[in-house]
């Protein structure tokens, strides 16, 4: 192995290990990556910006925003369904969002459907718990069944392609997807429901965020330090962190009063802050305390202010970044009263926290501003969802028809082989500009930038993964090891490796480290490429073990009240019966 063979192999396990802690986001890591590999000159500057023209970036790109057109107004249809036949909804649901998922990126189709299933959760008196996880893993079982179906499979065909091999057609996927989409509805049917966590039924918001000890009612004293002051320069806010939900005088309520208010003696202040401290310096801050105020009640929810759940979708421009830097206050005319961080619920420093895709966001939102918030949900790319019984999109029967029929054209065109997908996805996004349908700014928010940036980045690094030699070499060694007991004993090691990997870091970032590997593996055996790369391309995006490992995993995470714990109890027999299908299969349908 030479010289830019170890030095590549050292960029890889700082790559794994910054995917992985995520100390900084995958898109920026991928181009470090590039930026390392140009400056040692492993790559040119050609090849390390290449994967930015590269066709399955962009064929990605424009599928992201076919997928959020085709979704605008899908979600509600399936209410009724689930309303009617509660025994069969989870079988019922994975089938529909794995055909869904197909054809139309999965992260939208979990974007849209989680109001939707707990809408169905709450009126079926079913826990959410019981439904989410099978809404993700739904989307990835269908996303498994065809060429498009992931921006994962889309990335390797991009390798395939810049290896010089035999393009993977919409359907080369098909029959294994189907038997992963067929076996996934049988488990969770028969067993699957039994392993998701039933204890924890629906709450009211008192009990879900632990909003005893931090909502309060206060009333300022005649000798209060704040009284004549600007909220934002009382004692109460610098001092003690609070935030002012409402405040009561003289027979007026001012909900989420702006910072320059000014205090007077005798206001009640609805509070958000930790009240074991408000007590303990109440005398210092002179103000009394209502030991009596709690969530739930018209005390909380007035007529001027309304409670929501607000959840950070995959890829939002909220990730790593705090509330006081997206400016959520004044943007979305809402105070923060808590979030739910994976399995944590934070109470203090609110506006200090990074959030996360998945967390939710408790939040207390002036009542005329509603209405805005949900167009804002339901615009292209929106950075959150919200979880409300009314937050949904007016179905629109004519524009669903319109962008279902431009689905199945493009999907024909690209499977009959007329033209390549990149340029009937192309071809599709221009149509829906030209109609009006969607105008360039949502076109422009529906891509979503970070995976763009981290398939450009990526394949650039599996261009010097295999022109430094270490593919090559990588390859040797899994043969050496695993090679004299036959194909079918590296194909399944190849599976099992990659799958490891996706649970700790991006799908797209595993699929792009393993995929030039096998290239390399299929090389050296003198076999086709062709079932090697069905085993890294089907494991990437098999990830049920973690809510890490794929985006639709992270966003149900919090939603469902999860705990890491119960992704690992339902995924490992799901994980484990598809390797062995996978072992199985993959010679049968995709031959050596």
């Amino acid at each position: 192995m030479g010289q830019d063979a170890y030095f590549v192999l050292g960029i890889v396990l700082i790559a794994t290990i910054l995917f992985i802690t995520e100390a900084i986001s995958i898109d920026l890591v991928a181009l470090l990556v590039v930026v390392l590999l140009i400056v040692s000159g492993v790559i040119t500057p050609q090849e390390g910006v290449a994967g930015f023209s590269n066709p399955a970036t962009l064929t990605v790109a424009f599928m992201f925003v076919l997928s959020a057109a085709a979704l605008q107004s899908f979600g509600v249809q399936l209410s009724p369904i689930f309303r009617k036949r509660p025994g069969i909804g989870v079988g019922l649901m994975i089938l529909l969002v794995g055909v869904i998922s197909a054809f139309v990126n999965n992260t939208p189709v979990v974007a849209v459907l989680i109001p939707v299933v707990i809408q169905i959760a709450h009126t079926t008196n079913i826990p959410p718990s019981q439904l989410l996880i099978p809404l993700s893993f739904g989307t990835i079982f269908g996303g498994t069944c065809s060429l498009i179906g992931t921006s994962t499979n889309i990335l390797v065909n991009g390798i395939v392609i810049d290896s010089g091999l035999p393009e993977i057609s919409m359907f080369d996927m098909t029959p294994l997807g189907l038997v992963f989409l067929v076996v996934g509805i049988i488990y969770f049917m028969l067993i699957g429901r039994k392993l998701l966590p039933k204890d924890r039924p629906n709450k009211d918001l008192k009990d879900k965020f632990g909003m005893n000890e931090y909502l309060t009612e206060i009333t300022l004293k005649e000798n209060a330090d704040a009284v004549g002051k600007a909220i934002m320069d009382s004692s109460l806010v610098k001092e003690l962190e609070m935030d002012i939900i409402e405040i009561r005088r003289d027979g007026f309520r001012y909900s989420l009063p702006q910072g320059d208010f000014i205090l007077n003696a005798g206001d009640i202040l609805k509070a958000r802050c930790d009240v074991s401290k408000i007590k303990r310096l109440k005398d210092r801050v002179s103000v009394e305390v209502d030991a009596s105020f709690s969530i739930g009640d018209d005390s909380l929810e007035s007529r001027n202010s309304t409670l929501m759940e607000i959840v950070v979708t995959a890829n939002s421009y909220f990730e790593g970044k705090t509330l006081r830097q997206v400016d959520f206050r004044r943007r979305y005319r809402a105070i923060t009263l808590a979030i739910r961080h994976r399995e944590e619920i934070i109470h203090e420093h609110l506006h200090d926290v990074k959030l996360k895709s998945g967390d939710v966001i408790l939040a207390e939102v002036k009542s005329h501003f509603v209405k805005e918030l949900k167009k804002m949900e339901n615009q292209q790319g929106s950075p959150f969802i919200i979880l409300s019984e009314d937050a949904y999109i007016e179905f629109n029967k004519r524009n669903f028809i319109l962008v279902g029929m431009l689905m199945l054209v493009i999907v024909a065109l690209a499977a009959f082989e007329v033209i390549p997908i990149m340029v009937a996805a192309l071809i599709g996004v221009v149509l829906l500009a030209l109609t009006k349908f969607m105008d360039m700014r949502e076109v422009y928010q529906a891509i979503n930038w970070q995976i763009v940036f981290l398939l450009a980045g990526t394949l650039s690094l599996g261009v010097a993964i295999a022109k430094s030699g270490l593919a090559a070499f990588l390859a040797l060694q899994m043969i050496n090891v695993l090679g004299p007991f036959g194909p079918v004993v590296v194909v399944s090691g190849l599976y099992l490796i990659t799958t490891l990997l996706t649970e700790l870091m991006s799908n797209n970032a595993t699929a792009a480290l393993i995929a030039p590997i096998a290239i390399a593996i299929a090389a050296q055996m003198g076999l086709s490429p062709m079932p090697f790369l069905m085993a890294v391309t089907f494991a990437a995006s098999a990830s049920f073990l973690t809510p890490i490992g794929y985006q639709t995993n992270a966003m149900v995470y919090s939603a469902g009240q999860y705990k890491f714990s119960d992704f690992i109890r339902v995924g490992w027999p799901l994980s484990l019966m598809f390797w062995i299908l996978a072992t199985l299969l993959i010679p049968v349908f995709y031959p050596f």
